[in-house]
């Protein structure tokens, strides 16, 4: 049995199919596949308020090769989701329109539930549950941010902030101080607070570190790769470090992003468990479909 997840964002769009697995506790899964196709959109969503044709065009043809997937991988069930970009962007009902008639129902979700999808992939049950932790879902267009306290959700909050947004010069002063001033007050009464780092940048940056699966890495660690790659040109971070295009200049802005989050909340290393909105997404379907069959 295989679902798939669909997560169109503002710097890539993704396929996950992955084959769901039953133990004697319940169901997991697998990743089959996972395709990443960077159409960055919110360069159009951003700037334009607009997708282009040409953006569209290349969404469409993105979303009909991921169909044909799906159903060569004789996918069971599936969910797809749109955040910050199509958000955004005048066209986007139109959009979904287009896409439903390529065999994909599309949802366009806001920041609270792109970031209930994200947590429900049940990363905080396998932590400390007696610590505090600053969830950070860094995205091209939006961060979103959750406060878990002795294994509870105690606050969440998404922000129009995003390493897409930031490149195109499209992120406001008074949204920074906003959120600066939202994790201050969520976290001010926590002695000691760890963060939880999700999206591509932050495990490239995890990767790059050389620390081991499943080890934390410190803000000093974090702040040192940081000044690493600002030490590089856009050109040297793809030949000599040897970064995607795509990933090359977005990596500066979230580096940004995540060293204020962690220094405003007093935390001192980041856990980077890999996981985002597709992870949720299956696990979505999971809970959904097969919850109840195992008692």
């Amino acid at each position: 049995m295989r679902y798939a997840a669909i997560d169109i964002g503002s710097n890539a769009v993704r396929l996950l199919i992955a084959e769901i697995i039953q133990n004697g506790k319940g169901y997991s899964f697998n990743k089959d596949t996972l395709i990443r196709v960077p159409l960055r959109l919110g360069d159009d969503a951003f700037l334009q308020k607009y997708l282009s044709d040409k953006k569209a065009c290349l969404l469409l043809k993105t979303m009909s090769a991921f169909r044909n997937l799906m159903d060569a991988y004789e996918v069971e069930d599936y969910m797809a989701c749109a955040t910050s970009a199509m958000r955004e962007v005048e066209n986007g009902q139109e959009l979904v329109q287009q896409i439903k008639e390529v065999g994909i129902d599309l949802q366009i979700i806001d920041g609270n539930q792109e970031a209930e999808i994200i947590y429900s992939s049940h990363i905080v049950e396998k932590l400390d549950s007696k610590r505090t932790y600053l969830y950070i879902d860094v995205g091209g267009g939006s961060t979103e941010l959750s406060i878990f306290h002795l294994g509870e959700l105690s606050a969440s909050q998404s922000f129009n902030i995003g390493t897409i947004r930031i490149l195109d010069n499209q992120d406001k002063e008074e949204t920074w101080d906003d959120m600066k001033k939202w994790v201050r007050n969520h976290t001010k009464n926590y002695k000691h607070v760890v963060a939880i780092g999700s999206g591509g940048n932050i495990n490239k940056l995890f990767s790059l570190s050389n620390e081991k699966a499943g080890e934390l890495l410190s803000y000093s660690k974090l702040k040192s790769l940081s000044d690493m790659l600002n030490g590089y040109t856009l050109k040297d971070r793809i030949q000599v470090l040897g970064l995607k295009p795509d990933r090359a200049d977005v990596i500066i802005p979230a580096c940004e992003i995540f060293i204020s989050l962690m220094k405003w909340s007093n935390s001192k290393e980041i856990a980077v468990p890999r996981i985002g909105l597709v992870d949720g997404v299956i696990q979505t379907l999971i809970d959904k479909n097969l919850k109840t069959k195992v008692q």
